[in-house]
């Protein structure tokens, strides 16, 4: 009896340890980095997130880069009258919604050895993209810092059900890497086609 007892504490600690050591691992060392933040990350959608995104890294003297942000015409005349090198910006339009902002440059950071980025985005949107983002930018061990922009007068209240949905497909994000709405279009269509209805970004 002593020795299944003794077997089960050693089984459950190495689980224990093993769970914290990999999985969290990514997660612990994000919420450890104290340097300053090595970059300004923008999500598009708003003008005015982009154009505090420009000021930011024009002070800060970071890298930046905007996700489904303007089109590249206006945005590269708005980063031009602001003094920004060039070569300091990045536009990337892969992202068709707030979880592929993350999921479709969060390897690119990680390659390049980002540890901290300013995340910047509208106060109403901010709840739920970091939400996303702690989860996929912290598997890879990057730490956001959030920049809330103002949406006065037209703020948007976004509801429970939609952050949830987004937290299970960044949680399915990580476990798979698929997002698993794709993977309900191919299996699930009709029902899929009534949730983005639900849950448009």
């Amino acid at each position: 009896m002593l020795l299944k007892r003794s077997s089960f504490f050693i089984i459950a600690g190495l689980s224990i340890w093993l769970i914290i050591r990999y999985p969290l691992r990514p997660y612990l060392q994000a919420s450890r980095y104290l340097k300053s933040p090595e970059l300004v990350f923008v999500l598009g959608g708003d003008i005015k997130r982009e154009l505090a995104g420009i000021g930011l890294a024009n002070t800060l003297n970071l890298p930046l880069i905007i996700s489904g942000g303007s089109n590249p015409e206006y945005a590269h005349w708005m980063i031009k009258e602001s003094g920004v090198p060039k070569k300091n910006v990045k536009l990337d339009y892969r992202a068709k919604d707030t979880l592929e902002n993350f999921t479709s440059i969060v390897e690119d950071l990680h390659l390049k050895g980002i540890n901290h980025a300013l995340l910047v985005t509208s106060e109403d949107h901010l709840a739920r993209a970091l939400l996303m983002g702690n989860l996929i930018a912290g598997s890879r061990g990057i730490k956001l810092t959030p920049i809330a922009i103002s949406c006065a007068p037209e703020c948007k209240k976004e509801s429970l059900p939609k952050k949830l949905f987004d937290l299970f497909r960044a949680v399915g994000w990580i476990i798979t890497g698929q997002d698993p709405k794709d993977w309900a279009k191919q299996n699930f269509p009709k029902v899929t086609t009534f949730s983005e209805k639900i849950f448009r970004d």
